[in-house]
């Protein structure tokens, strides 16, 4: 199976919780009836990426990543690698290299869906069509920044840093 092939099928067999990420899978769907290419960095209209919500084993703390190119705390995630065969995978590998914590227990079903205009490694505007996953990590698990973050603290759900207030529905969502 491909990643293109298993994100449809994610995204066909999922129900979101709201119409309006039901209106956004719609929109995913499409995106991904329309482009072979859809899940491939390389797609300049845009393309699918996979996120992970990754939260503490009581779900009282939320791991950011201060994100180097776009300044501010974000959940872990990024673009689909070519060796990627599920989506649901590129979310925990996105979550394992920027964490660094072994042991993550993924839920298996998206949580979220985003559309956000960016300027990514391709040099020019693009979108991210975001694909969201629940992640939960070992009690006492310990994070090791990667190069790819300039900071990555536990975040308390309900204090999160100044900037983030829009992550809010999706840690709702997550948890």
């Amino acid at each position: 199976m491909t990643l293109h092939v298993d994100t449809k099928s994610t995204l066909d067999k999922w129900r979101p919780a709201t119409p309006a990420q039901e209106s956004l899978r719609q929109a995913f769907l499409g995106f991904l009836a329309a482009r072979e290419d859809a899940c491939q960095r390389s797609c300049e209209a845009g393309h699918i990426t996979a996120s992970a919500v990754l939260l503490d084993a009581d779900s009282e703390h939320v791991l950011l990543t201060l994100h180097p190119r776009v300044g501010r705390w974000l959940q872990l995630g990024g673009h689909c690698e070519p060796t990627d065969t599920t989506l649901a995978g590129a979310a925990l590998r996105e979550a394992q290299e920027e964490s660094g914590i072994a042991d993550l227990r993924l839920e298996p079903e998206p949580v979220h869906l985003d559309v956000h205009p960016i300027t990514c490694s391709l040099g020019l505007p693009t979108r991210h069509f975001d694909v969201r996953f629940a992640v939960r990590a070992p009690r006492g698990a310990q994070p090791v920044r990667s190069e790819e973050s300039d900071d990555l603290r536990w975040w308390p759900v309900g204090a999160l840093p100044a900037g983030s207030e829009d992550l809010a529905e999706l840690l709702a969502a997550a948890r």
